[in-house]
């Protein structure tokens, strides 16, 4: 399935209809790992005219049930072309914003999804494929700075969920030097910021 990955930078090029089409135009879905406004993603998912699967970032406090539409992942799981998605928003709590979560927060809701991912893997025999977080796991891609550490909650869940990949935004990959992409677990972590083409 060929994605088209965005989240957190908002880049000219792609608030381009023709680039866009050129581009990405063989594009099957967009997903969106968040901090991105809702009518920039509107615009991606109408211009190449893809349905949209997608998690809100810690300043998506502007996101409503209509905009940007698609369908909102957190806390669950959607299948789309023979693959299932899941997904969990927001970042760790720094400065008690609407859309951040204490690790004790996240843990509970990692646990709170087990249940169902697991008896699907175990009698439906489907994996989950595609774990969607707008944040990082503790220690990979993540940086030091409060606002920008990852969960540790999200080691148990690549440990106990076993995803295909695990696609992330929240943290700048301006320098080419640092690394985007990492296995946990035998899990592919890959931080998409700010945009990533994707064939998984």
């Amino acid at each position: 399935m060929k994605i088209l990955a965005i989240s957190d930078n908002v880049l000219p090029q792609m608030e381009d209809a023709d680039n866009l089409r050129r581009v990405y135009g063989a594009a099957e879905v967009v997903i969106s790992c968040g901090d991105l406004p809702a009518a920039y993603v509107e615009y991606i998912t109408s211009t190449l005219n893809v349905p949209l699967f997608y998690v809100r970032g810690n300043h998506d406090t502007q996101y409503t049930n209509e905009h940007p539409g698609g369908i909102n992942l957190h806390g669950r799981m959607v299948r789309f072309k023979d693959m299932t998605l899941a997904g969990l928003e927001g970042s760790i709590d720094y400065n008690r914003g609407p859309i951040q979560y204490s690790e004790s927060q996240m843990l509970f809701q990692v646990l709170g999804m087990a249940p169902r991912i697991v008896l699907r893997r175990l009698f439906a025999q489907q994996r989950l494929d595609i774990m969607v977080t707008h944040s990082p796991p503790r220690d990979i891609h993540d940086l030091p700075d409060r606002a920008h550490r990852g969960f540790k909650a999200f080691h148990t869940m690549l440990r106990l969920f076993q995803p295909r990949y695990m696609l992330h935004g929240h943290v700048d990959t301006h320098d080419s030097r640092r690394r985007w992409r990492s296995v946990f677990a035998g899990v592919d972590v890959i931080n998409i910021n700010p945009v990533k083409f994707l064939d998984l």
